[in-house]
């Protein structure tokens, strides 16, 4: 056996980095330092390394792969290993783009530690610096009386891990299932809070006697009394999704969270088209599973309060690696154009990646109205393309790859939408707000038939939110 001893530094700065790391010996074994803190999730293994790691490896051929967060060039090195000894590696990560400069920095809104987490002070650590953040949020939840990890901390800002270019923010999870495993009124996160808002969970995620009860859409109530912000997950899943947006309780929403659910926008563009505006976010869920981040774009230094400002604004787009970015009529998104007319725009699409594009898309009102087959080599590009707008609308771009990243994941980004005022309303904002008064009606069968309540008032209380909502869609309709 011999050593393989490893530096790893920024090929610009020559600072020592933090990395995860990829060592595959010539037998075919992956091969990680003794008590290495090793990547969770789907794909390639990795184990995290802090400026370099040590290793020893049979006689032969051994592959080495480092990787820092999206924006750095991922490391292949093959390195001859001889019988005994020690054989030195220097890897040099660059940048394939660097957001931060321009503005743009990304965040993990949704991230927890289970109750096998051993290490979880020395793994939050290390996921905020491997994976490049800026903002991490790492949330305390509940379900029944299992000892997550992540529940040891308390809500607010972790001091201890932040410094003048990263936070790492303790948030919550506020949640609702109607049985052990199906959402009930849902899941909405909560960051930037200084206290919990009780209860964290409610129903069988709590236990099984607790009550269908209080709603999320109160709890989000005292979240914003904290001047929190408040991000709907799981890709709109539950029946007070479409309560808590037309009632004006959700900052954000996210998607693809997390990367193993349905990959759907439904609920999403039916909220949109109902005229209802939401920016899009995104996490990673349970441990870092997933490149998932969303970036947000400032207008000046990087800072938490500015980073939050500017996702309540919609200066976002979501991605596992791309960039992407848009603008209609030289706005970009979040914002809102007013022509006050019917009239023809002009839209931008610019994207860069790592990892090769293939579409692009360009969807108005969730329908796609023109897409670009990007070809080869596909890792950057910009398109121009214009639309007609007769209708109030919502702007927004995709893009997907045929490539896949270490975590054996498709890659993608959505940006948030641009919003156009004409004046005159969109056909498709009755048919939305139908099908959503629809999705209504089947909740508030629920809570009359099958809700768990501790009184009549408690069932009461939620079915006049779920009608306040509906009465608010009838108005559309």
């Amino acid at each position: 056996m011999a050593s393989l001893r490893c530096s790893i530094r920024d090929k610009t700065t020559g600072a020592p980095l933090d990395a995860k790391v990829h060592v595959l010996s010539s037998l075919g074994t992956f091969v990680s330092p003794s008590g290495a803190i090793l990547k969770i999730g789907s794909g390639v293994p990795f184990f995290y390394a802090q400026g370099g790691f040590e290793v020893e490896l049979p006689v032969g051929h051994a592959d080495v792969i480092v990787e820092r967060g999206t924006e750095f060039v991922p490391s292949r090195s093959t390195v001859r290993i001889p019988t005994e000894g020690m054989v030195e590696l220097e890897v040099a990560l660059c940048r394939w783009t660097n957001l931060p400069d321009a503005g743009w920095y990304p965040g993990n809104t949704h991230l927890h530690y289970d109750e096998k987490e051993t290490r979880p002070d020395e793994r939050l650590a290390f996921d905020a610096e491997v994976e490049d953040y800026n903002v991490t949020v790492i949330s305390v939840l509940q379900r029944g009386q299992l000892p997550y990890a992540s529940n040891q901390y308390s809500p607010g800002v972790f001091h201890e891990l932040t410094t003048s270019h990263h936070v790492v923010d303790v948030g919550e999870e506020s949640r609702h299932n109607s049985s052990p495993w199906s959402i009930g009124y849902g899941h909405v996160m909560f960051i930037n809070i200084r206290n919990l808002v009780e209860p964290v969970s409610r129903g069988h995620l709590a236990s099984n006697l607790d009550p269908d009860y209080p709603p999320l859409c109160w709890a989000c109530d005292e979240a914003r009394e904290q001047d929190g912000v408040v991000i709907w997950c799981h890709n709109g899943r539950g029946m007070e999704a479409p309560v808590a947006a037309v009632l004006g309780k959700l900052d954000a929403f996210n998607l693809f969270d997390p990367l193993w659910a349905d990959l759907e926008y439904t609920i999403y563009y039916q909220l949109l088209n109902a005229g209802i505006r939401l920016p899009a976010s995104t996490g990673t869920d349970w441990f870092v599973c997933s490149s998932n981040r969303v970036y947000v774009g400032t207008e000046s230094e990087f800072s938490y309060q500015g980073w939050l400002d500017g996702m309540k604004a919609g200066s976002t787009f979501i991605t596992n690696g791309p960039s992407l970015m848009l603008e209609v009529d030289g706005r970009p998104v979040g914002a809102v154009l007013t022509p006050g007319k019917p009239q023809r725009l002009g839209c931008r699409v610019s994207w860069e990646s790592h990892y090769p594009a293939t579409l692009a898309e360009l969807i108005v009102n969730g329908q796609v109205a023109a897409r670009m087959d990007i070809p080869a080599p596909g890792k950057r590009g910009a398109w121009d393309v214009d639309i007609s707008v007769e209708h109030d609308s919502w702007v927004a771009a995709r893009l997907w790859g045929d490539a896949r990243n270490s975590f054996d994941h498709a890659i993608y980004a959505h940006t948030s939408p641009v919003y156009v005022e004409t004046g005159r309303t969109h056909p498709i904002r009755s048919q939305s707000a139908h099908l959503l008064i629809q999705s209504l009606d089947r909740s508030l069968d629920w809570i009359n038939t099958r809700g768990r309540y501790a009184s009549d008032g408690q069932r009461n209380a939620v079915s006049e939110l779920f009608l306040e909502a509906r009465a608010k869609y009838a108005e559309l309709v």
